[in-house]
């Protein structure tokens, strides 16, 4: 038996997005944050073999940062384990960054074009050669592709009576989203102070239940829309599997 959830966006773009979820239960919005963060693969170096750093900087350390590099993962086009190789060569007086790394496949480049990796002085030179692996943020940090997950309840705000005439009107701080007459509003747009958007008024805020506001933001390995795919993708991959196990 399926469960259709109602979708709606509350501000959008290619790496970053609000959207607002309603139908689901406080523990399925923490499995959805914890599926972007921990189980959607992406592509990152994990393999260095340098063929020559006559920089200051020791091969670790170029090997940290070139881990650590974002790169675009297109998919269900790779294998969990499956690499891609990659290849640096910068000789100084210059700045290595990470567009200057050079893939053997057209579809996984760097996401970010100017990370630094290590600037070089006059007869200095990297080169380098590197896997980059598919895993997930289970295995290691550089693999997840959510750099930032956060969710809250959707709020509704309502006028209960005006302030008595004289009192003060101190600042009533929110954060998030409120509901107003069908509206969804980020409480951004009135400084999050509801003095600012309902002066002199007595105000009620309450939770609506089950109805949940994520705020994602990724490195660039994939849009906001694949990553949430690819973590109700794995929630459903792992149900199905112990509803199996369960009726064996």
């Amino acid at each position: 038996m399926s469960t259709e959830y109602d979708v709606e966006f509350v501000d959008h773009d290619e790496r970053a997005a609000r959207f607002l979820v309603r139908g689901i239960t406080p523990a399925f919005a923490n499995g959805i944050r914890r599926a972007m963060v921990a189980d959607v693969p992406t592509l990152s170096i994990d393999t260095v073999r340098v063929v020559e750093n006559s920089s200051v900087m020791f091969d670790e350390q170029i090997g940290h940062r070139l881990g650590m590099v974002p790169l675009a993962t297109p998919p269900d086009e790779f294998e969990m384990g499956e690499s891609v190789t990659l290849g640096l060569d910068v000789s100084g007086p210059d700045t290595a960054y990470s567009g200057d790394l050079q893939s053997m496949d057209s579809m996984v480049e760097p996401a970010e074009q100017n990370v630094p990796i290590i600037e070089l002085k006059d007869d200095q030179r990297l080169e380098v050669e590197a896997d980059a692996v598919l895993d997930t943020g289970k295995s290691h940090a550089k693999h997840q592709g959510a750099v930032a997950v956060g969710y809250r309840h959707l709020q509704t705000v309502d006028v209960v009576g005006d302030r008595e005439e004289f009192a003060d009107e101190e600042p009533n701080i929110l954060r998030g989203v409120i509901e107003d007459d069908g509206e969804l509003i980020p409480t951004e747009e009135f400084d999050n102070d509801l003095t600012e958007r309902y002066p002199g008024k007595e105000l009620d805020v309450q939770d609506v239940p089950n109805a949940f506001v994520f705020d994602v933001e990724t490195d660039g390995s994939m849009s906001v829309e694949e990553l949430v795919l690819a973590a109700v993708d794995s929630l459903d991959a792992r149900a199905t599997e112990l509803s199996e196990a369960v009726q064996l």
